[in-house]
């Protein structure tokens, strides 16, 4: 597959971003067993936990944070189409009192030093950088505090050669060894990471993905725009049908050390 003229789905008009992708259930690949699996490497989940969840897109994973933990979630998305229907998911399955839904940048989070319990961030982490992310988010976290997060990662031993879009819309990726070598470094003792398996990203989204497509195109008009974000969206998928047991969405999940 050729990408190396075409930009990086992120470059697209934010507004057209957010037509495409609140129609969809998930906005990246994850699993509802796979958010609960992280949850269980959580040293604790007794009451009144405080919880940041980042790039919280239409709020799947958030949905599952809330039936599982006791306590209160702030779910944060830079797009105010995606925080419209999270909030009206919340409403439809009675979990409005716990979720607290902001539209707001992942580089200008509105918490206080030490202020959370646990920071969740599937599939969004690589809008800010990976280590970045880790080390800037990690002063919101209490003493004890635990962060987990997805990241686009090798997973092949004999990784393949670096296409176009591995470059331009995971230009950090990284071993899993590696990225546990960064989690280390920016300060957290590891827990656990563990392979999100194939169907999270077949099955869980893109069968979604392309099936929106021909909707969003009628919806745009079949717009020049439109129609460029489409053919990524599809080549995207046929990137993955190709090299998907090469990379893929690895759970890393960190604990801030006591003091």
């Amino acid at each position: 597959m050729n990408n190396e003229n075409k930009e990086p789905i992120f470059e697209f008009d934010l507004t057209l971003i957010a037509d495409f992708f609140r129609a969809l259930d998930r906005q990246g690949p994850g699993g509802d067993e796979q958010t609960i699996r992280a949850l269980g490497f959580l040293p604790a989940t007794g009451p009144g936990l405080r919880v940041a969840d980042i790039g919280c897109g239409t709020g799947r994973q958030t949905e599952v944070l809330a039936r599982h933990l006791d306590g209160t979630i702030t779910a944060v998305d830079l797009l105010p189409g995606m925080i419209e229907e999270l909030r009206a998911r919340m409403k439809r399955t009675g979990l409005s009192e716990k979720v607290t839904a902001l539209v707001g940048s992942m580089d200008e989070l509105p918490f206080g030093d030490e202020e959370l319990d646990l920071i969740w961030a599937e599939g969004s982490i690589y809008n800010i950088g990976f280590e970045r992310g880790l080390t800037e988010w990690r002063r919101f976290l209490k003493p004890g505090g635990v962060i987990a997060v997805t990241e686009c990662s090798w997973l092949a031993p004999s990784r393949l050669p670096e296409t176009a879009y591995i470059r331009e819309n995971f230009p950090d990726i990284g071993t899993p060894a590696a990225k546990v070598r960064i989690l280390e470094k920016a300060g957290y003792v590891p827990l656990a990471h563990f392979v999100l398996p194939q169907h999270c990203w077949m099955q869980n989204y893109y069968a979604a993905v392309a099936a929106r497509i021909p909707d969003f195109l009628e919806e745009q008009g079949h717009s020049p725009a439109a129609v460029r974000m489409a053919t990524l969206m599809r080549e995207e998928i046929e990137h993955y049908c190709a090299h998907g047991t090469d990379y893929g969405y690895v759970f890393y999940i960190g604990q801030k050390p006591e003091k």
